[in-house]
């Protein structure tokens, strides 16, 4: 069971208790029309299959490779986009937050604040976050093992909010490349917070010669499968009609029209697990 603080964002969305919750949208807010197509189709997808949905997108892309990629539209922009189709659909939102002025800033749009794996680590960031009394929602580093994450739960904690959730996203392997270590899922969720899989961000190959991320989408289903096994609460997957003219991390994300096919199998194998 999701803790009430989750599940009450849900409460506009007739849903399943005992499935998974989904985290899904665009790499970044590319345009208006865009977020709300993708917002529309999924929200669909999840009504019919009867999985809470959060909508996700970035306002502000800060960590990129190369400095020609693109970062965003601009933060009121983005932000007000986000808000937008949360407004529209009667969805929760979710977006990264990169300092602690940018956290009180987006927690007037958005619901939950994700914290970048990059940034997991900064005191000052997951203390301002915590003190916006939004669920905050951290990405463990791909520089950490699961367990060291209790210190962040504990620092967004003893900051007053006790509303916290955890995401896997994989560990570096050399320079390259991510694997992910299940063992992780676990480890965190004893910490007694809600544990998410980042299905896309997991594949990823960053530091390219080319300044561009490279990832391996078609292992998308794989890592999923595996994490509905191992007993994770919720998926974190980004979607987009045409991956390969997104503007961020185009590589390693999912075609929407495979979304729902795959959320199908997904509930399968829950099934069978809980």
């Amino acid at each position: 069971m999701l803790p009430e603080y989750l599940s009450g964002l849900f409460k506009n969305q007739s849903y399943n208790p005992d499935n998974f919750f989904l985290i899904a949208g665009p790499c970044v807010v590319e345009g208006e029309e865009l977020v709300m197509e993708i917002a529309d189709k999924v929200a669909a997808i999840c009504k019919r299959l009867e999985i809470p949905y959060v909508f996700k997108a970035s306002y502000r892309k800060a960590n990129r490779t190369s400095a020609n990629s693109f970062t965003g539209l601009g933060d009121e922009t983005g932000l007000d986009l986000i808000k937008k189709v949360g407004q529209t659909y009667s969805l929760p939102t979710t977006s990264d937050v990169h300092s602690a002025e940018e956290a009180t800033i987006a927690s007037k749009y958005i619901d939950i604040l994700q914290i970048p794996a990059f940034l997991c680590r900064q005191t000052d960031l997951l203390v301002a976050a915590a003190e916006t009394g939004k669920i905050v929602n951290v990405k463990k580093g791909q520089f950490l093992s699961g367990p060291s994450m209790k210190f962040a739960v504990e620092k967004i904690q003893k900051a007053g909010n006790s509303q916290v959730m955890l995401t896997e996203r994989g560990t570096t392997f050399g320079y390259q490349d991510l694997v992910v270590d299940y063992r992780n899922i676990t480890w965190m969720k004893e910490q007694n917070v809600p544990v998410i899989m980042d299905c896309t961000h997991s594949l990823q190959q960053p530091n390219q010669t080319t300044g561009v991320t490279g990832g391996n989408p078609q292992l998308i289903g794989t890592i999923a499968k595996a994490a509905i096994a191992t007993g994770v609460d919720g998926l974190f997957i980004e979607t987009h009609p045409n991956p390969a003219v997104a503007k961020s991390d185009g590589a390693n994300m999912l075609r929407l029209d495979l979304l729902e096919d795959l959320l199908v199998q997904l509930l399968r194998i829950r099934k069978a697990v809980v």
